[in-house]
């Protein structure tokens, strides 16, 4: 994930970072429903945060499907729950 001070430069997207910053292992096993997926280097929602171009710095669904991944993680959730819960949220 990209340094804090990346992320301080778009507000809109610190409360996503610092929570998948927690839990890396769930959104590395979720597919990302923004349409970023087609991406070569785009494998999971985890890679929506990697780099200093992180593609979670200014989409709103990256963002969302992490915050949604977090808050249903918190609640004991599983991952397939997760997964069903982000395709059902945003998928097409």
């Amino acid at each position: 994930m990209p340094a804090a001070e990346v992320v301080r430069h778009h507000p809109h997207a610190v409360a996503a970072f610092d929570e998948g910053r927690t839990i890396p292992e769930i959104l590395d096993g979720i597919r990302c429903q923004c349409g970023c997926a087609s991406q070569a280097r785009m494998r999971s929602v985890l890679s929506c945060y990697e780099g200093t171009d992180a593609m979670a710095l200014d989409c709103d669904i990256c963002q969302g499907e992490a915050r949604l991944a977090y808050r249903l993680h918190g609640e004991g959730q599983t991952l397939d729950q997760i997964r069903a819960a982000i395709d059902a949220r945003y998928g097409s």
